[in-house]
């Protein structure tokens, strides 16, 4: 992908949740790790250990490319919105 927005590219490996690769459910946060700067790609809820996936970045955005939006996010900040198509709000992590 020559518009590629992350920094990492797109056969890294990111964090999701089961039911959003299964069964399409969407993708309402999203976490730019401080120690590794990976990439979490889950719902609303904290994601359960049992409902963890791991997938291509490419993967998420073929999935949700309105996830691009908080591609520019820094490591230790994340995004979340209440539905599909609803603004992004993005904050820094409370230490």
């Amino acid at each position: 992908m020559s518009d590629w927005p992350f920094d990492q590219i797109e056969t890294c490996v990111a964090v999701t949740n089961k039911d959003i690769i299964h069964e399409g459910a969407p993708i309402l946060h999203v976490s730019h790790d401080d120690e590794d700067h990976g990439w979490q790609f889950i719902g609303l809820d904290d994601a359960e250990e049992e409902n963890i996936a791991l997938v291509c970045m490419a993967e998420i955005v073929k999935l949700d490319p309105t996830v691009k939006e908080v591609a520019h996010i820094p490591p230790g900040w994340h995004a979340w919105r209440q539905h599909v198509g609803a603004e992004w709000e993005i904050e820094e992590y409370a230490e």
